[in-house]
């Protein structure tokens, strides 16, 4: 794969601004060369971001996809505070903003063919996303975090504070939070998080799940597999899946990483010229 040059309209990174919540959020967008309309990939980054996908963003690109990372509330140096609804909340508004009349000219967006892909909690978040706004064409979930899935775990003591202490030590690039916040707010939401139950509101789109199978993060035996067995009982959902032997950050996958999304984004929002 080669960089495609234009002269009239060549490849341009802009640094972007999105609203949500009363703050602004700081993103990159990566426009293809070409007049477009170019279909559009929303980059959902993990906790905290240390992993935040730009050589997947690069990749895209070249394949004529524009593709927008960008920063959630109270990371990185964004206003307000970081929780998991706040995480779900700026997801859905940049999808939201992505498709904007004004937004998606100047860049020459086709908001009638996006996707939401994301890595680990930007995994649970983009099918999060994708099942609450039926206009995003195709959904990817990378090494994707099911909070649904260890909330019951969390009555156990000693996985409650493992948990607790986990995140309290990820936190240096955010604010406004705590391990014990983040914990607890998993267990008041409860199953209403769990991605095997949005199967029904995911049907009739294409939906891709890649697991990672030397990931003490998000093991596959409890985020991923469970999850396929529960949308293959779903035929309508156009599902692919499959396991790299790779750690949580695919570190030595990232190039099968961004053939297998292009690949996928291409059966099903196959840019035109």
């Amino acid at each position: 794969m080669t960089d495609s040059r234009h002269a009239d309209t060549p490849a341009s990174t802009p640094a972007v601004t999105l609203a949500s919540g009363g703050e602004t959020l700081l993103g990159v967008l990566h426009v293809p060369a070409g007049a477009g309309p170019h279909p559009i990939a929303v980059l959902l980054h993990g906790f905290p971001g240390n992993e935040r996908n730009f050589d997947l963003a690069h990749a895209l690109r070249r394949a004529g996809y524009a593709a927008l990372v960008f920063h959630y509330r109270g990371s990185w140096g964004v206003g307000g505070a970081w929780s998991w609804r706040n995480v779900l909340d700026d997801a859905a508004q940049a999808v939201a903003s992505v498709q904007e009349n004004a937004f998606s000219t100047a860049y020459r967006l086709d908001p009638g063919r996006l996707a939401v892909i994301g890595h680990s909690a930007g995994g649970f978040a983009a099918l999060m996303t994708a099942a609450a706004d039926p206009t995003v064409g195709a959904v990817v979930s990378v090494a994707g975090f099911d909070f649904g899935a260890v909330s019951a775990d969390l009555a156990d003591p000693a996985v409650r504070a493992a948990y607790v202490q986990d995140w309290d030590g990820e936190l240096l690039p955010l604010r406004g939070t705590s391990g014990e916040a983040l914990v607890a707010e998993v267990e008041a939401a409860g199953q209403s998080w769990s991605l095997a139950g949005l199967a029904p509101r995911l049907m009739g789109r294409p939906v891709l799940l890649v697991g990672t199978g030397r990931d003490p993060v998000a093991p596959p035996d409890v985020h991923h597999s469970p999850l396929v067995e529960a949308y293959r009982a779903h035929p309508a959902i156009r599902l692919e899946h499959q396991v790299f032997p790779t750690d949580h950050a695919l570190s030595d996958h990232r190039v099968t990483l961004a053939r297998s999304v292009t690949s996928f984004l291409d059966r099903h929002l196959r840019p035109v010229g």
